[in-house]
């Protein structure tokens, strides 16, 4: 995946209040942009798709995928599987 932008923050607040530091961002050719995060609880990172579709990994070990068209599927720590 080529990246055409990079860049650093820190001090941003998750939709949990843990606090966290974007280590890299970027889109590639297909338009889809990525984030990669840490935090004390560890590293995750997100796609956002052109298509409509995102992802996220989480430090817990969870996964989310929606395919932007009303479906998703969650994977807890564990592996227990939820589909919508």
């Amino acid at each position: 995946m080529s990246s055409k932008s990079n860049s650093n923050s820190s001090g941003t607040s998750g939709s949990n209040g843990t606090s966290y530091t974007i280590t890299s961002t970027g889109t590639n050719s297909q338009g889809n942009h990525y984030c990669h995060r840490e935090s004390s609880a560890g590293s995750g990172y997100h796609y956002s798709n052109s298509n409509g579709s995102y992802y996220y990994s989480n430090p817990n070990g969870s996964t989310y995928y929606n395919n932007g068209n009303g479906s998703s599927t969650y994977t807890s720590p564990s592996g227990h599987v939820v589909k919508k």
